[in-house]
């Protein structure tokens, strides 16, 4: 089944008790016994709920993994990845992480005794060094965000077999449609739904799928302990939304590759980063890897003084948090999404205050582009 067959005919694509070729929303909370311990599957809406489980089935066979779990936000389903985790455990992550899942490592995991190590995980070596005896994880980004570093999925996968670490692969910026790291070798890929999966800025969610029934034992009894589980409403609109995940993604990726071209043109640009550029350092790695490059760029214009003169000036693109919806939706991650990062860290991974990230929407990218030109001038 190809890709956008199965976005529409994946999981459980209609209701097995009434036939409607949308599942409904089952806004309950608790389930009718047939008898004491006896019932149809569901007990409690926190451990299990029917939409709930569709979205489940749905992105379990998207990424091509053995079972999916539906979380209250991105950060719900790192949190839960992380809680199969011990205290005296040592994690390694790729350096230019979300500032959250930076946040989390940083501030409430090394409470609970989780030590982390940050490394450039697309230098295998650099993953070997950082090793300890006490590792038992490595953490992915790819492509990451903000600088679009794109991570060799399957060469770090072998690399965790042989070490016996559980390899966890962020796949927000991708999605299944372009990327799917378990196929890969990936042991556990997490989303923040919020963004693509969603698409349409009007949802907070995560998702988590594993290679193992065994760890999805692991993980349903985290999800199930902690209670971080995604509502039915909500689970709803991501299953409405991955409908049109292919169409969504081939038109970001259409854009931005647009857009690409014409910041090349311009001296005022500092650098720029996206992996279909021929120049990026991991431009055939993500050929090999991934099915597009995505919709995410993101540009240095110089300063801070700068990247706000730009950003005023904008009609088109919305300055605001997140990324992967339909509108266009612009930030400066040093103020922004990895504000939470020091500012040395920051800068000596090259966030720099003048850095501008884009999530390119689905308009005409002539009006896009306009909007640009624009806005960069003077």
């Amino acid at each position: 089944m190809k890709r956008k067959t199965k976005l529409i005919h994946g999981g459980i694509p209609f209701d097995p008790h009434t036939g409607a070729v949308s599942v409904p929303i089952y806004q309950v909370s608790t389930y009718k016994q047939d008898d004491i311990g006896v019932h149809k599957g569901y007990e409690y809406s926190r451990t299990g709920n029917p939409t709930r489980h569709a979205l489940e089935q749905y992105i379990a066979d998207l990424e091509e993994g053995a079972r999916g779990f539906a979380f209250s936000s991105g950060m719900a389903a790192i949190n839960a990845v992380f809680s199969l985790l011990s205290a005296g455990d040592h994690i390694i992550l790729t350096d230019d992480v979300y500032g959250g899942t930076y946040r989390i490592v940083t501030k409430v995991l090394s409470r609970l005794g989780i030590e982390a190590t940050f490394v450039d995980t697309t230098r295998l070596e650099e993953i070997d060094e950082a090793v300890r005896p006490n590792t038992k994880a490595l953490f992915v980004e790819t492509p990451t965000n903000p600088l679009l570093k794109v991570t060799d999925i399957a060469k770090v996968a072998d690399y965790a077999k042989v070490n016996q670490l559980l390899f966890i692969v962020d796949n927000t910026f991708s999605t299944p449609y372009w990327q799917t790291p378990i196929a890969l070798g990936a042991d556990i890929v997490v989303h923040s739904a919020t963004k693509y999966i969603g698409g349409h800025s009007d949802v907070v969610a995560g998702l988590a799928v594993v290679n193992s029934e065994k760890l999805g034992e692991e993980l349903h009894f985290v999800q199930n302990a902690t209670g971080g589980v995604l509502g039915p409403q909500d689970s709803w609109l991501l299953i409405r939304g991955l409908k049109t995940l292919g169409l969504r993604m081939e038109a970001h990726e259409e854009n931005a590759q647009a857009i690409v071209a014409y910041l090349t043109g311009l001296d005022s640009i500092k650098s720029i980063h996206y992996p279909g550029l021929k120049s990026h350092p991991q431009h055939e790695l993500a050929i090999r890897q991934a099915r597009g490059f995505g919709g995410i760029i993101s540009f240095d214009v110089g300063s801070a003084e700068r990247a706000s003169e730009v950003i005023r000036k904008l009609k088109y693109f919305t300055l605001a948090e997140s990324l992967g919806a339909v509108e266009s939706l612009i930030s400066v991650p040093a103020k922004m999404t990895h504000a939470s990062i020091p500012r040395e860290r920051r800068e000596q991974l090259g966030i720099t205050d003048g850095l501008i990230r884009v999530s390119v929407g689905i308009e005409d990218n002539e009006d896009l582009i306009a909007d640009l030109e624009q806005s960069l001038k003077g």
